[in-house]
C-alpha cells in the first residue's frame, strides 16, 4: 500500500522502518503546506495535518484513509470523504492533557493575577494584592464535552469547582456536576464563573459565541479557548472587552494565525498564546503510538 507522509510529524529513521514494516510504500514531503509537485494519484493512504488546504483532493485517485496528526477535523472536505467512503482517523485523545494543564494554568494566573506580580518583580515592587481568587465552589462550563473537556473536568474537580458539561448529547461522568444540551447553552453561560470552548469548529458552532452570548454571560467571567478561534467572533469580543466585560480571557487560537494587528494584544485582561496549549514532551509518543495502531487497521 503506497502511503504519503508530511512534515506535520518528526519522524526518527526507526520510526519511518517501523511503518513500512506493516507494508507500507512510503513517500515523504516536508512541506504539505504547498501544491505537491509529484503524482499523487496512487497513494492510498496519508498521514497529515493541512495537506488538503494546498492540495486538491481529488487527485488522489486512490486514497482510501486519511490519518491527521491534529485533533479537528475542520482542515478536511468531510463531505468528499463521505462521498468517496474514505476512512479518517484524527488524534483524539493526544493532545487533551497538555490542554487541559494549559486551561488550567491560564484559569489561575487569572484568579491570582499573576501578570501583576511578574510585572511587579520586574518594578522590584513589593505590594500585596487583596483580591485574589480561589476555584473553590466556582461554576466551570465545558462547552463541547470530548477528550479534552474530559481532562478539563478531572483537573477542576481537584480544585472543588463545580463543572457543567455542555454538548449535543447529555454527558455525564465522576467530574460533571450537571449536564446541559448545546441548545440552552445560555442556561450555563448565565450561571458560569469560568466558560471553556473545545468544541470543533463546524459551520454550526462558527461564531457560537457572539455578541449576544457574551451579554449573557456574568460581567466578571473568565472566558477560555483551546478550541478553533472561529468559535468566538473577535469583533464581538473585542467591543466587551472594551466595555470592562470579563475578569479574564485565555485565548490559544484565533479567527486568523498568526495574530498580527489586533487589539486583543493590549487588553490587561487577556492572556494570548500562538496556538501552543496542545505542545508537552508525551504528544510525540501519544501520537506515534496512535499513528501505528491505525495504520495497522488500514493494511488488514
Amino acid at each position: 500500500m503506497k502511503l504519503l507522509l508530511t512534515g506535520a510529524f518528526k519522524y526518527s529513521q526507526e520510526q519511518l522502518n517501523m511503518i513500512q514494516s506493516l507494508g507500507y510504500e512510503v513517500t515523504f514531503v516536508q512541506d504539505e503546506r504547498v501544491p505537491l509537485d509529484i503524482d499523487v494519484s496512487e497513494f492510498e493512504a496519508v498521514v497529515c495535518n493541512s495537506l488538503f488546504l494546498y492540495n486538491d483532493i481529488t487527485r488522489f485517485k486512490k486514497l482510501e484513509f486519511i490519518q491527521l496528526t491534529s485533533a479537528g477535523l475542520d482542515r478536511v472536505p468531510l463531505d468528499y470523504l463521505k462521498e468517496k467512503g474514505i476512512k479518517l482517523f484524527n488524534a483524539k485523545g493526544v493532545y487533551s492533557i497538555p490542554m487541559a494543564e494549559w486551561v488550567v494554568l491560564k484559569i489561575l494566573e487569572i484568579y491570582k493575577k499573576s501578570r501583576v506580580f511578574y510585572k511587579n518583580q520586574e518594578l522590584h515592587k513589593w505590594e500585596k494584592q487583596r483580591d485574589l481568587l480561589e476555584l473553590t465552589d466556582k461554576t466551570a462550563a465545558i462547552i463541547g464535552y470530548g477528550s479534552v473537556g474530559t481532562e478539563i473536568a478531572k483537573r477542576l474537580k481537584a480544585f472543588g469547582a463545580n463543572v457543567i458539561s455542555v454538548d449535543r448529547q447529555v454527558k455525564e461522568d465522576d467530574y460533571v456536576d450537571e449536564s446541559i444540551l448545546i441548545d440552552d447553552l445560555d442556561a450555563a453561560l448565565e450561571k458560569s464563573d469560568v466558560i471553556i470552548l473545545t468544541l470543533p469548529l463546524t459551520a454550526e458552532t462558527k461564531h457560537l459565541i457572539n455578541e449576544e452570548k457574551i451579554k449573557v454571560m456574568k460581567d466578571n467571567a473568565v472566558l477560555i479557548n483551546v478550541s478553533r478561534g472561529g468559535i468566538i467572533d473577535e469583533t464581538a469580543l473585542i467591543e466587551s472587552l472594551k466595555e470592562d466585560k470579563f475578569l479574564g480571557v485565555a485565548l490559544d487560537v484565533f479567527e486568523e494565525e498568526p495574530l498580527n494587528e489586533s487589539p486583543l494584544w493590549d487588553f490587561e485582561n487577556v492572556i494570548i498564546t500562538p496556538h501552543n496549549s496542545f505542545v508537552s514532551d508525551k504528544v510525540n509518543e501519544r501520537l506515534f503510538e496512535l499513528m501505528i495502531e491505525n495504520l495497522s487497521r488500514g493494511v488488514m
